[in-house]
């Protein structure tokens, strides 16, 4: 009897530049996270940015919806200007937006990450480290569960790599199941994949240096 072989994990690389892009699709990427401002954790890219990597990708392109560096409590002014730029990235044809919202508690805010979500939607969502910085990373995924129109979660368990947070990520992969996909990220690099896959399982995998 022949063994099936495990599907391959999909590798979404984290770029800021269309070059990048470009780079990361000949490597192997299957999907891009378009961010700006990476050294501050990402943010929303220009809608420049975000059309030129759409017109010459094969492969989906995900933005990162995020108006500001620091934490992820949002005021009603900022909530609209997340908005437009979903509207935009929705008229461009992007796959999907990678957003979160938090409450000055930490925890989900569930009524503007829904609004968000309803906006995006027929796009995919990813609901981004922001659960990182929340009490309970599974009391989180449940809550995010139940928000119709989430299809994934990116995370490194709670801690600052995958593989400190490998613990909290096999538990939110088997909670999960096939509602939505876990996409593990932290410090993921060409060079420690297989280490990280062994280690963690997922199917999905996410970071800057992850196929280059």
């Amino acid at each position: 009897m022949v063994e099936k072989l495990a599907p391959s994990p999909l590798l979404e690389a984290c770029v800021e530049k269309l070059e990048q892009a470009m780079l990361a699709e000949q490597c192997g990427a299957g999907r891009i996270e378009l961010c700006a401002n990476l050294e501050v954790g990402g943010l929303t890219p220009s809608r420049e940015t975000i059309a030129a990597v759409k017109e010459k990708m094969k492969i989906p392109v995900r933005a990162i919806i995020r108006p500001r560096a620091g934490g992820f409590v949002y005021n009603e002014n900022e909530i609209v200007e997340m908005e437009q730029a979903i509207l935009f990235c929705k008229k461009t044809g992007l796959d999907g937006v990678v957003l979160g919202c938090l409450q000055t508690d930490r925890t989900v805010d569930i009524e503007k990450t829904r609004r968000l979500v309803n906006l995006a939607s027929p796009m995919q969502v990813t609901f981004h480290k922001a659960i990182d910085e929340t009490p309970n990373l599974l009391e989180s995924l449940l809550i995010l569960m139940g928000i119709k129109g989430v299809s994934a979660i990116l995370t490194s368990g709670g801690e600052k790599t995958a593989l400190e947070g490998k613990m909290v990520l096999r538990q939110m992969i088997k909670l999960a199941g096939n509602r939505l996909k876990i996409i593990a990220a932290g410090s993921i690099t060409t060079k420690n994949l297989e280490k990280v896959q062994a280690e963690i399982g997922a199917n999905e995998y996410h970071g800057r240096r992850i196929v280059f």
